[in-house]
């Protein structure tokens, strides 16, 4: 059973480039490679990783020596994958807010925010962690789950938002979150059942590929399809009000001397007077030379077990 198992996900792994590749011939084809040059990106990339990563496990199988490079070379390759997954999903974005630049504007500030807390969150987790884990692995397993949550959280937002802001479900932005709100939903779900023994090592490997290529199956039918008029809102004048408030707000906080129409010298701006206030707090303050109590001590983090890490398919997003 686990030859088959074995044998069945090779087959579905060398069948991701195939697909992506029939994919992007099509986004050429139609001249939509311009709409989302960074999905675009990204299917060119996995193609590279898979013809670079793929021979080099299939001869490391018989010769040992050459797992090491495998092994940096497949890591390597799930960290560009991370980075360019997340900029699709700022891509997916920015095509969806289209017709409300100050909320596409605004979302721009948190996706570059959320960029950096996740690298961040990476990095304290890869070189404060106990375990005898590679710290380059634990913090592109940390990343990787990261991207995972955001992707599930843009499709659920387009479930349940679509209609206020007029995004039909036939447009590609719409299949395209489908497509990596799918696979995340189930890598995620796999690593919460693997590591109670409730599924082999070999069956994650094979439901974690055989959803990647259903997603992208999904991206190669939006692909095919025809795409989509975006629909008239339901509650169109909600979302204006959303638009405009945002638009007062930053008209009348941006300077007359600013020429940008962007929302970043706004927040700027309200940064910079909320610690100008902070600092003049505390010079008024009495009770700041005070003693303090001495914080508790903050307990050690717990370890990740090795076999997290190397969680998920071969071909990731």
């Amino acid at each position: 059973m686990i030859a088959y198992s074995q044998l069945a996900s090779e087959i579905l792994w060398g069948a991701q480039p195939v697909l992506q590749l029939a994919v992007a011939v099509v986004l050429c084809r139609r001249k939509e490679r311009k709409q989302f040059p960074v999905f675009f990106a990204y299917l060119l990339s996995q193609i590279l990783i898979f013809a670079v990563t793929f021979p080099l496990w299939r001869m490391a199988r018989v010769n040992e020596s050459l797992y090491g490079w495998f092994f940096w070379l497949y890591w390597l390759g799930a960290a560009v994958s991370a980075v360019l997954g997340f900029k699709v999903i700022h891509e997916i974005f920015l095509d969806v807010f289209r017709p409300y630049p100050t909320l596409k504007d605004l979302g721009t500030v948190l996706f570059k925010w959320a960029g950096v807390v996740m690298l961040m969150v990476s990095v304290v987790v890869a070189f404060s962690n106990s375990s005898q884990q590679d710290p380059f692995v634990n913090a592109v397993t940390t990343l990787q789950r990261s991207v995972r949550l955001v992707q599930c959280g843009l499709i659920l937002f387009l479930l349940f938002f679509s209609r206020f802001l007029g995004v039909s479900r036939r447009q590609h932005s719409f299949g395209l979150a489908l497509g990596f709100g799918l696979f995340a939903s189930v890598e995620l779900a796999l690593l919460v059942l693997a590591p109670g023994g409730l599924l082999q090592r070999e069956s994650v490997n094979l439901i974690n590929t055989a959803t990647y290529n259903l997603s992208i199956l999904i991206w190669l039918g939006y692909a095919l399809a025809h795409a989509a008029v975006r629909e008239t809102a339901v509650n169109h004048l909600q979302t204006q009000r959303w638009e405009q408030s945002l638009a007062d707000l930053h008209s009348a906080e941006s300077a007359p001397s600013i020429a940008s129409h962007s929302l970043i010298p706004m927040f700027e701006g309200m940064v910079e007077r909320a610690i100008s206030r902070s600092s003049n707090l505390e010079d008024v303050d009495p009770l700041v030379d005070a003693p303090r109590r001495p914080s508790a001590p903050s307990p050690r983090p717990s370890s990740l077990p090795a076999a997290a890490a190397a969680a998920g398919s071969k071909g990731r997003v």
